[in-house]
């Protein structure tokens, strides 16, 4: 048995989902297909998929198989790309991961221009507000906005996020008679605040007062919110903001036009957070021409920002 070419195989397979549309690709019958496979589950002593007459489904073992083997089937196409001419095409599949609105709102625009550049590259973008670990989920490259706790992954700095308290303009010209719009954090406990709880700020929002604040400059506040929602989805905080529901204390990348344009604005300018940006990648990926490639590209647009 070719293991390398059963494990290419194998990985087609997963990601065509039938032995059919692998037999077709690779000009054989579907039965060397599936006895490639079933070689393959031999030499390795477990069973990688289960079959019925209707479709595929992997194993606990074929998960775990199938990300190493992905992985090692992408690193060796991206090394035969550079022979011959001696200059490297990217190839392949880049599996890239972030929050969902930074993903929608600034990553998005990074991944056309890329592929744009390098046509012969598909890219696989999971967005998600929760946490991801990119080791089991097969993720090559990911974006993590704030303080990067230890871990084995590469990490590179690319910029920053400035999280604000925002609302609706509309909002805060309907106030209810005696109350007004906040002019210290302290002053959120009297507001309805929309509570984005994907990030360790649930119950309590932190501030550092910035050069035009009434307080020293660094000064901190930690300041206990309450209201109608909470929810750990962007597009839920969005979506709450602009039908005037309250106020938010969110990245304000996540409000750009709608800051441009007036609709939503900024209540408490002279307070707010700097979170870094960096991308992250597993230890593995740290040679990889295509997540080099990558995070040069979001880099340099983050630098003429």
């Amino acid at each position: 048995m070719d293991k390398l070419q059963a494990m290419h195989t194998f990985v087609r397979v997963v990601e065509a989902g039938s032995f059919s549309a692998v037999a077709k690709e690779q000009g054989a019958t579907q039965s060397a297909i599936s006895k490639q496979v079933a070689a393959l589950e031999k030499e390795l002593s477990a069973k990688l998929l289960v079959r019925t007459t209707r479709s595929l489904a992997l194993t606990d073992d074929g998960e775990r198989y199938f990300e190493q083997a992905r992985r090692l089937v992408a690193d060796i196409a991206e090394a035969e790309a550079t022979l011959g001419s001696g200059q490297q095409t990217l190839k392949g599949t880049l599996r890239v991961a972030s929050s969902v609105g930074f993903g929608r709102l600034r990553l998005m625009p990074l991944v056309q221009s890329f592929l744009a550049q390098h046509p012969d590259l598909r890219i696989d973008l999971r967005l998600s507000d929760g946490y991801i670990d990119l080791v089991e989920r097969g993720i090559d490259v990911a974006v993590r906005i704030g303080e990067l706790a230890d871990s084995s992954l590469v990490a590179r700095r690319v910029g920053h996020s400035v999280r604000e308290v925002l609302a609706h303009r509309h909002y805060v010209r309907g106030l209810p008679k005696g109350l007004k719009a906040p002019k210290h954090p302290t002053d959120l406990t009297q507001h309805n605040c929309i509570v984005y709880n994907g990030t360790g700020m649930r119950s309590s929002w932190r501030f550092v007062a910035g050069p035009g604040a009434a307080e020293p400059v660094g000064t901190e506040h930690r300041v206990p919110v309450s209201g109608s929602l909470q929810t750990d989805s962007s597009a839920v905080v969005r979506a709450a903001i602009l039908s005037r529901m309250g106020v938010c204390y969110t990245p304000t990348w996540l409000f750009e036009e709608e800051i441009a344009a007036g609709d939503v604005v900024k209540l408490l300018p002279d307070w707010s957070i700097l979170s870094p940006i960096h991308l992250v990648s597993p230890q593995e990926r740290r040679h990889s021409a295509k997540v080099r490639a990558f995070m040069d590209h979001v880099a340099a647009a983050f630098a003429k920002a």
